[in-house]
């Protein structure tokens, strides 16, 4: 690749990811200030935890749903869009579009614009997702939250597993060592801007809180009480869920391993 190219593509990702439209809508209603308050009360106990990964989620614990879902969606467009005009337009033949990819991630959680406080990052990386193969943006959330609600039993792994479901799918996919790398070092990127929350489980855990941090977690946002809501009701399916889970992801993949799809 031109080392130019590679630094303008790197630039331009990492410019538009640090646009935070978190906290764009939350200064068009008004409520901008309330992003940087933001806490999460531990059940039982009189304690809170401060949010401190701004992002669409936070957002949407103040300006609700479907505020939250437009804020992701313009967070993968931000994405979206320069990765479209670097692979279907100006250099197909190249992964230009792989550098924007990885670098909007990093301006989405270091952003120049607003102090290198920026959120997690999971639009963006479903954003360029989607770009790369569609077909992994349908296949790996729904394999994600099968695994982490009928298997694993945790709604946290149905939360993070597409993440890590992605290289073994770009893997498998295409057999390319460029795709992997670059899918590894988004899920490295993601993990290492949960650090925060990481550093505050691991303080409850340490203090017998984390069950009742977790629930206040959970319902601290319209994202969370939909998973808490889903998880209840696997739960109820006992034992069964396992069996119910596995057949199903058996079944999903293996429809869509027999499509005739269009390679990357």
């Amino acid at each position: 690749m031109d080392p130019s190219i590679l630094i303008i593509s790197a630039l331009i990702g990492y410019l538009l990811g640090s646009i935070s439209f978190a906290r764009i809508g939350l200064r068009l209603a008004g409520a901008d200030r309330g992003i940087s308050e933001l806490e999460i009360p531990v059940e039982g106990a009189d304690d809170t935890a401060r949010v401190e990964v701004f992002g669409a989620n936070a957002a949407s614990m103040i300006l609700g749903a479907k505020a939250g879902i437009a804020i992701g969606i313009m967070d993968m467009l931000k994405v979206a869009l320069p990765m479209v005009l670097f692979r279907f337009i100006l250099y197909p033949a190249e992964h230009y579009y792989l550098v924007v990819w990885v670098s909007a991630l990093v301006g989405h959680i270091w952003p120049l614009y607003f102090g290198f406080r920026g959120g997690r990052g999971f639009s963006v990386i479903f954003g360029g997702l989607a770009i790369i193969d569609w077909v992994a943006a349908i296949m790996l959330p729904i394999i994600g939250i099968l695994f982490g609600l009928f298997v694993a039993g945790t709604m946290m792994m149905g939360y993070v597993g597409w993440l890590l479901f992605m290289p073994i799918w770009f893997w498998f996919r295409t057999f390319d060592l460029t795709f992997l790398a670059y899918s590894l070092v988004m899920i490295v990127l993601f993990f290492f801007a949960t650090r925060p929350e990481v550093r505050t489980m691991a303080k409850y855990r340490r203090e017998g809180k984390l069950e009742e941090y977790m629930h206040g977690l959970y319902d601290s946002s319209p994202r969370w009480r939909g998973m808490k809501r889903m998880q209840e009701r696997v739960d109820g399916l006992g034992k069964k869920r396992y069996v119910i889970g596995v057949v199903v992801l058996a079944a999903i993949t293996l429809f869509f391993m027999n499509l005739n799809l269009l390679p990357i």
